[in-house]
């Protein structure tokens, strides 16, 4: 896709043309990029590591978040 020289806001811009929603287990984005004023929506997810064990009992409230997705929100997974 050609993203790898960006830096998070310009990559961020960048996928909001092609997606709808960013899935992270970055927890600093939402503090270090303003996610309110894009046409994305922000969901972190929150586990005890970032092993897809651990991940996985987070899907179905992932898959909750992704269909009510606002652009401009963060939403965080956690538990």
């Amino acid at each position: 896709m050609g993203w790898a020289d960006l830096d998070d806001g310009p990559l961020l811009d960048a996928m909001a043309e092609r997606f709808d929603v960013l899935v992270t287990v970055d927890k600093s984005l939402p503090k270090q990029q303003r996610i309110d004023d894009r046409p994305l929506a922000v969901v972190v997810l929150r586990a005890k590591t970032n092993r897809l064990a651990d991940l996985l009992p987070h899907v179905p409230r992932l898959r909750a978040a992704l269909e009510n997705a606002r652009p401009g929100q963060v939403y965080e997974i956690s538990g």
